[in-house]
């Protein structure tokens, strides 16, 4: 049909209308709200044995408590009476968040001697006993040492614990606590991909990593980078200070990146123990300890 001239500018203000695209300023669009960085949900621990202080449990326990600290880890085996260890947590509220097998350098489970890693064996289920008579979830324990090229070389290690630690798991798990494999210099597992490659074999909910932030500076992976390849397997870290060029320094003062590692356990949704691992001393040296620790990790 003929469409009349007149129509046309009507018709062509319509088309302009339909293919313009609205514009707005900058002031116009409603800001996106700010996401509050993660942070990782730390409690604040000592070793039992660093308190220099006090003459009996108790007093240890007490002036822990009165320092700041909400926990603390504890040997086993030890002269220690259960009894008095459970009363006084009991009386100050200190968390016994985890045991120490403190005889794992000297009773191996890589020994080359069949009956010396029977005996790692019982040992490590008696700490096991102690973590769950305390309520701690985890038992720390280094599963060997590479000795010798040919009587305890880093295979012999590595097959020899794992077979040995297995046969321990059921009853960690019977009992509601986890092995936590921490390495050291022990020429033991010196990567990340080591120790995730170790725990991973052995598929079993009740064993995962327990890993040092100072310790292993030593072979030239940063903290974070470990903390990030562990990811679900850390259970629990300590630490020191540890500075390639001085060795072993105050809290603080070594090469640890702590920023970065704070970065790195929250990217994992780390929420657990951060517990120091130094030289024992008295009320002002823990004193000092703690102060480190908020300077490092954050009240």
């Amino acid at each position: 049909m003929f469409q009349p001239l007149y129509a046309l500018p009507l018709a062509l203000a319509v088309l302009a209308l339909a293919f313009t695209v609205p514009t707005s300023s900058h002031e116009d669009k409603p800001e996106a709200p700010v996401a509050t960085p993660k942070r990782a949900v730390l409690r604040h621990a000592l070793k039992y044995d660093m308190i220099g202080d006090g003459e009996t449990v108790l007093e240890k326990f007490a002036l822990a408590k009165k320092l700041g600290f909400a926990g603390v880890e504890i040997n086993s085996p030890s002269t220690l009476a259960r009894a008095e260890v459970l009363a006084a947590a009991k009386q100050t509220g200190l968390t016994i968040h985890g045991v120490v097998n403190s005889v794992h350098w000297v009773k191996r489970f890589s020994d080359p001697n069949t009956a010396v890693r029977e005996e790692a064996g019982r040992i490590l289920r008696g700490a096991i006993d102690d973590a769950h008579a305390y309520g701690a979830t985890t038992v720390l324990l280094v599963p060997g040492a590479v000795r010798d090229p040919e009587r305890e070389n880093f295979e012999q290690a590595w097959s020899r614990s794992q077979d040995e630690i297995a046969r321990v798991l059921p009853y960690a798990k019977e009992k509601g606590v986890k092995i936590a494999i921490e390495v050291v210099w022990n020429d033991f597992i010196t990567t990340p991909e080591q120790l995730v490659k170790y725990i991973d074999e052995f598929k079993h909910p009740n064993i995962g990593a327990y890993f040092d932030c100072s310790n292993m500076l030593k072979y030239g992976v940063s903290s974070a980078d470990w903390i990030r390849a562990l990811g679900p397997r850390l259970l629990k870290f300590d630490f020191k200070g540890f500075s390639k060029e001085k060795g072993w320094v105050p809290i603080g003062e070594g090469d640890e990146d702590w920023p970065e590692v704070l970065k790195a356990l929250a990217e994992i949704g780390y929420d657990g123990w951060a517990t120091a691992e130094v030289a024992p001393g008295d009320r002002a040296h823990l004193a000092d300890v703690k102060l480190r620790m908020n300077r490092v990790l954050g009240d």
